[in-house]
């Protein structure tokens, strides 16, 4: 029997992976060395979708200070991303980064597995990294993932509730792995007077820095949450997806979403609504 890919990908978060790389790996913390590295390797814990590396512990310029472990909330999320370092769902050792004079808590583990070579895992923030000499933001990139950006003609029509917010037939498609594509729509072609800024920001490792909207309460009184942070924008997005930017993009989990006259389903992921969630 032929075996589909990405599922069975995704079947395996629940094991302990992980990946060698070739790059040079660096990071600091308010200019000080954290760690140098030219022998790390990609570290997936059981349940998380977002890798860190893990490099050997004479590679890390800080002090790392033994600490005991977070205790793990219940119930645990099904998938994890790049939050919550010091939920350690396998077994390790947990330590402090003493930073010259700073002391990051929690921000180091070093799994049991042999596998491993004894190499220590480093979270993320508040770190600044480096790959080579170019600055990495978010997380390490996952190399069994990519994304496509596509012009398209396609009729793509957003809406809520029966009420158009977006309109276009000059969309960009965002195809990344494991996720919607998500449909981006140039700023003139979105009923933006129906719209209000956002305090919420996020970070994503292949696009940089996003920006949300939410519903405008005087022309949704009856919204609610459901309105809240609906879509973003990348205002400087990276290099390398520099084409989308201004462009508005909406969740397709919480909008209704029609490409060329046809209705898409909802997607269920987890950034559904807990509504959604609940009847899939």
């Amino acid at each position: 029997m032929a075996l589909r890919l990405g599922p069975h990908l995704m079947s395996l978060t629940g094991e302990l992976r992980w990946e060698p790389v070739t790059r040079r790996v660096r990071a600091s913390l308010h200019g000080v060395p954290v760690l140098d590295s030219t022998d790390a390797v990609l570290v997936w814990e059981p349940r998380r979708v977002v890798p860190m590396y893990a490099v050997p512990p004479d590679d890390v310029a800080a002090h790392l200070r033994p600490r005991e472990p977070a205790p793990l909330p219940e119930p645990l999320p099904p998938v994890l991303g790049p939050v919550h370092f010091g939920w350690h769902t396998t077994s390790g050792s947990s330590f402090d980064l003493v930073v010259g004079d700073t002391t990051v808590e929690d921000a180091a583990f070093a799994p049991d597995d042999p596998d491993l070579g004894g190499r220590v895992v480093v979270e993320w923030a508040p770190f600044a990294w480096t790959e080579e000499a170019h600055p990495v933001t978010g997380h390490p990139h996952d190399p069994f993932k990519r994304i496509d950006l596509l012009p398209s003609d396609r009729h793509v029509v957003v809406s809520l509730d029966g009420t158009v917010l977006a309109d276009t037939r000059r969309a960009i498609a965002l195809f990344e792995t494991h996720i919607p594509v998500r449909w981006y729509v140039p700023h003139d072609d979105v009923v933006t007077d129906l719209l209000v800024g956002s305090r919420s920001t996020s970070t994503c490792a292949y696009k940089g820095h996003a920006s949300y909207v939410s519903l405008d309460p005087a022309a949704f009184p009856d919204a609610g949450r459901v309105g809240e942070d609906l879509g973003w924008t990348y205002t400087h997005p990276l290099d390398e997806v520099a084409a989308i930017k201004g462009m508005f993009c909406f969740w397709s989990e919480r909008s209704d979403l029609e490409l060329d006259g046809v209705a898409v389903p909802r997607p269920v992921t987890p950034w559904s609504s807990l509504r959604d969630m609940q009847t899939y």
